[in-house]
Protein backbone atom coordinates (compact mmCIF):
# COMPACT_ATOMS: atom_id res chain seq x y z
CA UNK A 1 0.00 0.00 0.00
CA UNK A 2 1.30 3.65 -1.02
CA UNK A 3 2.04 6.19 1.34
CA UNK A 4 -1.22 8.36 0.36
CA UNK A 5 -3.04 4.87 0.43
CA UNK A 6 -2.11 3.94 3.96
CA UNK A 7 -3.24 7.84 5.23
CA UNK A 8 -6.10 7.06 3.53
CA UNK A 9 -6.95 3.74 5.55
CA UNK A 10 -5.46 5.67 9.08
CA UNK A 11 -7.87 8.44 8.57
CA UNK A 12 -11.17 6.33 7.68
CA UNK A 13 -10.17 4.26 10.72
CA UNK A 14 -9.86 7.27 13.07
CA UNK A 15 -13.61 8.68 11.29
CA UNK A 16 -11.83 11.54 9.27
CA UNK A 17 -14.97 11.92 6.27
CA UNK A 18 -13.65 11.48 3.00
CA UNK A 19 -14.17 14.32 1.94
CA UNK A 20 -11.49 16.13 4.10
CA UNK A 21 -9.33 13.87 3.30
CA UNK A 22 -9.55 14.44 -0.02
CA UNK A 23 -9.32 18.15 0.86
CA UNK A 24 -5.88 17.47 2.90
CA UNK A 25 -4.85 15.99 -0.51
CA UNK A 26 -5.81 19.01 -2.69
CA UNK A 27 -4.39 20.99 -0.30
CA UNK A 28 -1.06 19.24 0.57
CA UNK A 29 -0.65 19.14 -3.71
CA UNK A 30 -1.31 23.11 -3.72
CA UNK A 31 1.27 23.77 -0.61
CA UNK A 32 3.92 21.53 -2.22
CA UNK A 33 4.89 24.49 -4.54
CA UNK A 34 7.86 22.51 -6.06
CA UNK A 35 5.95 19.03 -6.31
CA UNK A 36 8.86 16.57 -4.70
CA UNK A 37 6.49 15.36 -2.17
CA UNK A 38 7.09 17.29 0.75
CA UNK A 39 6.44 20.32 2.51
CA UNK A 40 9.19 22.46 3.90
CA UNK A 41 8.57 25.51 5.57
CA UNK A 42 9.36 28.19 3.15
CA UNK A 43 6.88 26.41 0.93
CA UNK A 44 3.87 26.51 4.13
CA UNK A 45 4.57 30.04 4.56
CA UNK A 46 4.23 30.86 0.82
CA UNK A 47 0.87 28.55 0.32
CA UNK A 48 -0.76 29.55 3.46
CA UNK A 49 -0.02 33.38 3.25
CA UNK A 50 -1.46 33.06 -0.80
CA UNK A 51 -4.97 31.62 0.82
CA UNK A 52 -5.04 33.85 3.28
CA UNK A 53 -4.19 31.56 6.44
CA UNK A 54 -1.22 32.26 8.06
CA UNK A 55 -1.21 34.17 10.96
CA UNK A 56 1.87 34.82 13.56
CA UNK A 57 4.59 32.92 12.02
CA UNK A 58 3.66 29.52 12.48
CA UNK A 59 5.05 27.85 9.70
CA UNK A 60 8.03 26.40 11.76
CA UNK A 61 5.76 25.17 14.52
CA UNK A 62 3.56 23.52 12.24
CA UNK A 63 6.51 22.23 10.72
CA UNK A 64 8.41 20.90 13.86
CA UNK A 65 4.60 19.50 15.20
CA UNK A 66 4.28 17.32 12.23
CA UNK A 67 7.64 16.45 11.23
CA UNK A 68 7.73 12.35 12.71
CA UNK A 69 11.15 12.01 10.92
CA UNK A 70 12.67 14.79 12.05
CA UNK A 71 14.01 15.73 8.11
CA UNK A 72 12.56 19.37 8.21
CA UNK A 73 9.50 18.44 6.21
CA UNK A 74 6.31 17.24 6.36
CA UNK A 75 5.51 14.54 4.03
CA UNK A 76 2.16 13.62 3.03
CA UNK A 77 1.58 11.52 5.67
CA UNK A 78 3.05 13.44 8.36
CA UNK A 79 0.82 16.26 6.68
CA UNK A 80 -2.13 14.15 7.24
CA UNK A 81 -1.42 13.27 10.56
CA UNK A 82 -0.69 16.60 11.55
CA UNK A 83 -4.15 17.50 10.36
CA UNK A 84 -6.04 15.02 12.00
CA UNK A 85 -4.73 15.51 15.65
CA UNK A 86 -5.00 19.20 15.03
CA UNK A 87 -8.61 19.12 14.29
CA UNK A 88 -9.53 16.48 17.04
CA UNK A 89 -7.69 18.98 19.40
CA UNK A 90 -10.20 21.83 17.95
CA UNK A 91 -12.83 19.70 18.19
CA UNK A 92 -13.03 18.85 21.71
CA UNK A 93 -12.14 23.03 22.50
CA UNK A 94 -15.13 23.68 19.94
CA UNK A 95 -17.39 21.38 22.18
CA UNK A 96 -15.90 23.00 25.67
CA UNK A 97 -17.04 26.63 24.00
CA UNK A 98 -19.85 25.59 22.99
CA UNK A 99 -22.30 25.86 26.33
CA UNK A 100 -25.76 25.21 24.49
CA UNK A 101 -24.38 22.42 22.32
CA UNK A 102 -26.30 24.29 19.13
CA UNK A 103 -23.33 23.64 16.80
CA UNK A 104 -22.26 27.43 17.52
CA UNK A 105 -20.30 29.48 19.49
CA UNK A 106 -21.81 33.16 20.02
CA UNK A 107 -20.42 36.04 21.82
CA UNK A 108 -21.84 35.25 25.28
CA UNK A 109 -20.17 31.49 25.20
CA UNK A 110 -16.94 33.28 24.32
CA UNK A 111 -17.22 35.51 27.65
CA UNK A 112 -18.20 32.86 29.27
CA UNK A 113 -15.39 31.18 28.57
CA UNK A 114 -12.46 33.59 29.22
CA UNK A 115 -14.66 34.37 32.93
CA UNK A 116 -13.94 30.66 33.25
CA UNK A 117 -10.10 31.26 32.66
CA UNK A 118 -9.97 34.39 35.04
CA UNK A 119 -10.33 36.45 32.83
CA UNK A 120 -13.23 38.75 32.39
CA UNK A 121 -13.94 40.50 28.85
CA UNK A 122 -16.53 43.18 27.95
CA UNK A 123 -19.07 41.73 25.16
CA UNK A 124 -17.71 44.34 22.82
CA UNK A 125 -14.23 42.34 23.03
CA UNK A 126 -15.84 39.69 23.03
CA UNK A 127 -17.25 40.58 19.69
CA UNK A 128 -14.10 41.79 18.55
CA UNK A 129 -12.81 37.86 19.17
CA UNK A 130 -15.78 36.44 17.26
CA UNK A 131 -15.53 38.35 14.01
CA UNK A 132 -12.21 37.78 13.86
CA UNK A 133 -13.86 34.35 13.01
CA UNK A 134 -16.84 34.91 11.81
CA UNK A 135 -16.35 34.63 8.09
CA UNK A 136 -20.38 34.83 7.26
CA UNK A 137 -20.76 37.37 9.17
CA UNK A 138 -23.77 35.82 11.43
CA UNK A 139 -22.40 36.45 14.38
CA UNK A 140 -21.88 33.22 15.24
CA UNK A 141 -19.27 30.86 14.37
CA UNK A 142 -19.57 27.32 13.63
CA UNK A 143 -17.09 23.88 13.67
CA UNK A 144 -15.88 24.81 10.32
CA UNK A 145 -15.61 28.52 10.56
CA UNK A 146 -13.80 27.63 13.72
CA UNK A 147 -11.43 24.32 12.37
CA UNK A 148 -10.70 26.51 9.33
CA UNK A 149 -9.66 29.36 11.29
CA UNK A 150 -7.13 27.57 13.80
CA UNK A 151 -6.06 24.90 11.69
CA UNK A 152 -2.36 25.87 11.09
CA UNK A 153 -2.20 27.28 14.50
CA UNK A 154 -0.66 24.31 17.09
CA UNK A 155 -2.70 25.36 19.84
CA UNK A 156 -3.39 22.47 22.56
CA UNK A 157 -5.89 23.90 25.09
CA UNK A 158 -8.37 26.75 25.76
CA UNK A 159 -5.65 28.60 27.79
CA UNK A 160 -3.75 28.72 24.49
CA UNK A 161 -6.50 30.41 22.92
CA UNK A 162 -7.23 33.02 25.38
CA UNK A 163 -3.32 34.06 24.81
CA UNK A 164 -3.94 33.47 21.18
CA UNK A 165 -7.11 36.13 21.36
CA UNK A 166 -4.51 38.80 23.10
CA UNK A 167 -1.89 39.00 21.50
CA UNK A 168 -3.79 38.43 17.91
CA UNK A 169 -7.01 40.49 18.61
CA UNK A 170 -4.56 42.68 20.79
CA UNK A 171 -7.42 42.79 23.74
CA UNK A 172 -5.63 45.11 26.72
CA UNK A 173 -6.89 41.58 29.15
CA UNK A 174 -3.28 40.77 30.60
CA UNK A 175 -3.93 42.99 34.00
CA UNK A 176 -7.47 41.31 34.49
CA UNK A 177 -5.74 37.87 34.62
CA UNK A 178 -7.08 36.51 38.21
CA UNK A 179 -4.10 34.53 38.40
CA UNK A 180 -0.49 34.77 37.02
CA UNK A 181 -0.88 34.69 33.28
CA UNK A 182 -0.27 31.76 31.34
CA UNK A 183 2.44 30.72 28.41
CA UNK A 184 1.69 29.01 25.60
CA UNK A 185 3.18 25.68 24.58
CA UNK A 186 4.94 27.76 21.40
CA UNK A 187 6.18 31.01 24.69
CA UNK A 188 7.75 27.50 26.48
CA UNK A 189 9.58 25.82 23.54
CA UNK A 190 10.97 29.22 21.99
CA UNK A 191 12.39 30.32 25.56
CA UNK A 192 10.09 33.56 25.55
CA UNK A 193 9.29 31.92 29.02
CA UNK A 194 12.96 31.90 30.74
CA UNK A 195 13.32 34.92 28.97
CA UNK A 196 10.32 36.80 30.58
CA UNK A 197 11.31 35.15 33.96
CA UNK A 198 14.95 36.76 33.35
CA UNK A 199 13.62 40.34 32.78
CA UNK A 200 11.20 40.22 35.44
CA UNK A 201 14.43 38.94 37.80
CA UNK A 202 16.58 41.39 36.05
CA UNK A 203 13.91 44.87 36.99
CA UNK A 204 13.14 43.51 40.14
CA UNK A 205 16.88 43.20 41.06
CA UNK A 206 17.54 46.67 40.55
CA UNK A 207 14.15 48.42 41.62
CA UNK A 208 14.93 46.64 45.19
CA UNK A 209 18.48 47.59 44.86
CA UNK A 210 17.51 51.72 44.38
CA UNK A 211 15.13 51.16 47.24
CA UNK A 212 17.11 49.15 49.73
CA UNK A 213 18.12 51.96 51.79
CA UNK A 214 14.36 52.83 52.06
CA UNK A 215 13.61 49.54 52.75
CA UNK A 216 16.62 48.88 55.15
CA UNK A 217 15.12 52.36 57.53
CA UNK A 218 11.40 50.62 57.56
CA UNK A 219 13.04 47.46 58.96
CA UNK A 220 15.76 49.89 61.56
CA UNK A 221 12.68 51.87 62.76
CA UNK A 222 10.55 49.12 63.32
CA UNK A 223 12.91 46.95 65.21
CA UNK A 224 15.07 50.03 67.09
CA UNK A 225 12.45 53.16 67.05
CA UNK A 226 10.13 54.20 70.18
CA UNK A 227 7.84 56.90 70.07
CA UNK A 228 10.04 59.09 72.44
CA UNK A 229 12.95 58.98 69.88
CA UNK A 230 11.71 61.57 67.26
CA UNK A 231 13.36 60.10 63.99
CA UNK A 232 12.56 61.23 61.25
CA UNK A 233 13.45 59.33 57.78
CA UNK A 234 16.78 61.87 57.25
CA UNK A 235 18.17 61.16 60.81
CA UNK A 236 17.86 57.57 60.71
CA UNK A 237 19.27 57.58 57.59
CA UNK A 238 22.30 59.59 58.58
CA UNK A 239 22.64 57.55 62.10
CA UNK A 240 22.82 54.33 59.58
CA UNK A 241 25.61 55.99 57.75
CA UNK A 242 27.54 57.21 60.85
CA UNK A 243 27.33 53.73 62.07
CA UNK A 244 28.59 51.65 59.04
CA UNK A 245 29.17 54.28 56.00
CA UNK A 246 27.29 54.69 52.88
CA UNK A 247 27.64 50.56 51.74
CA UNK A 248 25.18 50.47 55.15
CA UNK A 249 22.33 51.96 53.47
CA UNK A 250 22.84 48.43 51.49
CA UNK A 251 23.24 46.24 53.64
CA UNK A 252 20.69 42.80 53.37
CA UNK A 253 20.08 43.76 49.71
CA UNK A 254 22.60 41.19 48.23
CA UNK A 255 20.74 38.42 49.35
CA UNK A 256 17.89 40.23 48.89
CA UNK A 257 18.59 40.17 45.30
CA UNK A 258 19.90 36.48 45.16
CA UNK A 259 16.90 35.16 45.77
CA UNK A 260 14.58 37.14 43.61
CA UNK A 261 15.75 34.40 40.99
CA UNK A 262 15.50 31.33 41.92
CA UNK A 263 11.71 32.04 44.01
CA UNK A 264 10.41 33.27 40.86
CA UNK A 265 11.75 30.16 38.69
CA UNK A 266 10.31 27.76 41.56
CA UNK A 267 6.77 29.65 41.83
CA UNK A 268 6.74 29.21 38.14
CA UNK A 269 7.54 25.02 37.98
CA UNK A 270 5.91 24.64 40.92
CA UNK A 271 3.03 26.50 38.95
CA UNK A 272 3.22 24.51 36.46
CA UNK A 273 3.23 21.18 37.59
CA UNK A 274 0.32 21.62 39.83
CA UNK A 275 -1.71 22.87 37.21
CA UNK A 276 -0.73 19.51 35.32
CA UNK A 277 -1.63 17.38 38.15
CA UNK A 278 -5.15 19.17 38.93
CA UNK A 279 -5.90 18.73 35.27
CA UNK A 280 -4.88 15.18 34.71
CA UNK A 281 -5.90 13.47 31.74
CA UNK A 282 -8.22 15.75 29.66
CA UNK A 283 -6.77 16.72 26.57
CA UNK A 284 -7.31 20.34 26.08
CA UNK A 285 -8.91 20.50 29.31
CA UNK A 286 -8.77 23.68 31.54
CA UNK A 287 -8.87 24.97 35.27
CA UNK A 288 -11.63 26.81 36.41
CA UNK A 289 -10.81 30.09 38.24
CA UNK A 290 -10.81 28.49 41.39
CA UNK A 291 -8.72 25.71 40.29
CA UNK A 292 -6.13 28.06 39.42
CA UNK A 293 -5.95 29.93 42.31
CA UNK A 294 -5.35 26.87 44.21
CA UNK A 295 -2.89 25.92 41.73
CA UNK A 296 -1.15 29.52 42.70
CA UNK A 297 -1.31 29.57 46.41
CA UNK A 298 0.56 26.65 46.40
CA UNK A 299 2.72 27.12 44.01
CA UNK A 300 3.56 30.24 46.24
CA UNK A 301 3.99 28.63 49.49
CA UNK A 302 6.10 25.93 47.67
CA UNK A 303 8.45 28.77 46.28
CA UNK A 304 8.31 30.51 50.05
CA UNK A 305 8.88 27.47 51.66
CA UNK A 306 12.13 26.68 49.35
CA UNK A 307 13.71 30.62 49.64
CA UNK A 308 12.38 30.78 52.99
CA UNK A 309 15.98 30.45 54.63
CA UNK A 310 17.12 33.52 52.81
CA UNK A 311 14.27 35.72 54.02
CA UNK A 312 15.91 35.39 57.39
CA UNK A 313 19.26 35.86 56.08
CA UNK A 314 18.44 39.05 54.87
CA UNK A 315 16.61 40.43 58.03
CA UNK A 316 19.61 39.45 60.28
CA UNK A 317 22.10 41.11 57.67
CA UNK A 318 19.85 44.11 57.46
CA UNK A 319 19.98 44.42 60.74
CA UNK A 320 23.34 43.58 61.51
CA UNK A 321 26.04 46.00 63.19
CA UNK A 322 29.22 46.88 61.76
CA UNK A 323 31.85 43.90 62.13
CA UNK A 324 29.17 41.78 63.28
CA UNK A 325 29.34 39.02 59.99
CA UNK A 326 31.46 39.23 57.35
CA UNK A 327 29.71 37.40 54.75
CA UNK A 328 26.09 35.70 53.98
CA UNK A 329 27.80 32.84 54.10
CA UNK A 330 29.34 33.85 57.78
CA UNK A 331 25.68 34.67 58.91
CA UNK A 332 24.66 31.24 57.99
CA UNK A 333 27.16 29.63 60.22
CA UNK A 334 26.61 31.93 62.81
CA UNK A 335 23.21 31.75 62.87
CA UNK A 336 23.29 27.48 62.28
CA UNK A 337 26.25 26.87 65.53
CA UNK A 338 24.60 29.52 67.82
CA UNK A 339 20.68 28.64 66.84
CA UNK A 340 20.43 25.34 65.22
CA UNK A 341 18.75 24.54 61.86
CA UNK A 342 15.25 25.45 62.69
CA UNK A 343 16.25 29.01 63.32
CA UNK A 344 16.20 29.48 59.28
CA UNK A 345 12.57 29.07 59.59
CA UNK A 346 11.70 31.28 62.07
CA UNK A 347 8.77 33.17 61.82
CA UNK A 348 7.95 30.59 58.68
CA UNK A 349 4.13 29.31 60.56
CA UNK A 350 2.58 32.52 60.27
CA UNK A 351 4.16 33.48 56.47
CA UNK A 352 2.48 30.47 55.44
CA UNK A 353 -0.67 30.97 56.88
CA UNK A 354 -0.92 34.05 55.40
CA UNK A 355 0.15 32.84 51.93
CA UNK A 356 -2.04 30.05 51.94
CA UNK A 357 -5.76 31.64 52.56
CA UNK A 358 -5.24 35.04 50.07
CA UNK A 359 -6.23 33.22 47.61
CA UNK A 360 -9.01 32.48 49.14
CA UNK A 361 -9.80 35.17 50.35
CA UNK A 362 -9.28 37.19 47.10
CA UNK A 363 -11.47 34.38 45.04
CA UNK A 364 -14.54 35.14 47.80
CA UNK A 365 -14.27 38.94 46.72
CA UNK A 366 -13.98 38.53 43.21
CA UNK A 367 -16.77 35.87 43.10
CA UNK A 368 -18.85 38.76 45.30
CA UNK A 369 -18.24 41.10 42.50
CA UNK A 370 -19.10 38.78 39.77
CA UNK A 371 -22.43 37.95 41.06
CA UNK A 372 -22.88 41.92 42.00
CA UNK A 373 -21.99 43.24 38.35
CA UNK A 374 -24.49 40.32 36.79
CA UNK A 375 -27.35 40.83 38.97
Amino acid sequence: MGQRGWTRARCQDSGVEPERERLWAELFDQLDLNKDGRIDVNELRVGLAGRGMSSSSVEEQVVRAGDINQDGQLDFGEFTEFLRSQEKRLKLMFRSLDCNNDGKIDVGEIQQSLHNLGVEVTLEQAAKILESMDKDRSMTVDWSEWRDHFLFNPLHNMEEIAQYWKHSVMLDIGELLTVPDEFSEKEKRSGFVWRQLMAGAVAGSVSRTGTAPLDRLKVFLQVHGRSSDKVSVWRGLRAMVKEGGLTALWRGNGINVLKIAPETAIKFLAYEQIKRLMRGSKEGGTLKVHERFVAGSLAGATAQTVIYPMEVLKTRLTLRKTGQYSSVADCAKQILEKEGALAFYKGYLPNLLGIIPYAGIDLAVYEVCVCMNVH
